[in-house]
């Protein structure tokens, strides 16, 4: 144990040495896959010392970045729960039942999804 101020390359010794069970010689060679935190020199050099092999990503990594194929969609959840705290009944709990406060839950999905439909259908009916 180390306090979180201290990297984790440095540790990776103390992290292998610290193995409770003795694992048999193995037949093939043993990869060590790493982040970017490990490309130093304390972490190359206990990969070595133990014998792996490395698969470590480098820090400056020469190959050109991917092609994005999608557009990110992290907002979804947010704009979903803010459109369910504007139903007062599910935002303040007044149920003491949970089968009462998950069926308003239900409906008030299925209203928000009605209105989404009935927007959609409108919208795509004007010229």
């Amino acid at each position: 144990m180390a306090g979180a101020n201290i990297p984790d390359a440095k540790l990776l010794a103390a992290t292998r040495d610290a193995v409770v069970a003795e694992r048999p010689k193995p037949d093939w060679p043993q990869h060590l896959c790493l982040d970017k935190g490990y490309d130093n020199e304390s972490g190359w050099g206990v990969i070595v010392d133990y014998d792996y092999e490395p698969h470590i990503q480098l820090i400056r990594d020469l190959r050109p970045p991917r092609k994005k194929c999608h557009k990110p969609r992290r907002w979804v959840v947010e704009r979903t729960l803010a459109w369910l705290s504007k139903c007062r009944a599910i935002l303040v709990r007044w149920d003491k039942k949970a089968c009462n406060y998950l069926g308003l839950l239900k409906l008030a999905c299925a209203l928000i999804w009605f209105r989404r439909y009935s927007h959609l259908v409108l919208s795509s009916a004007w010229p």
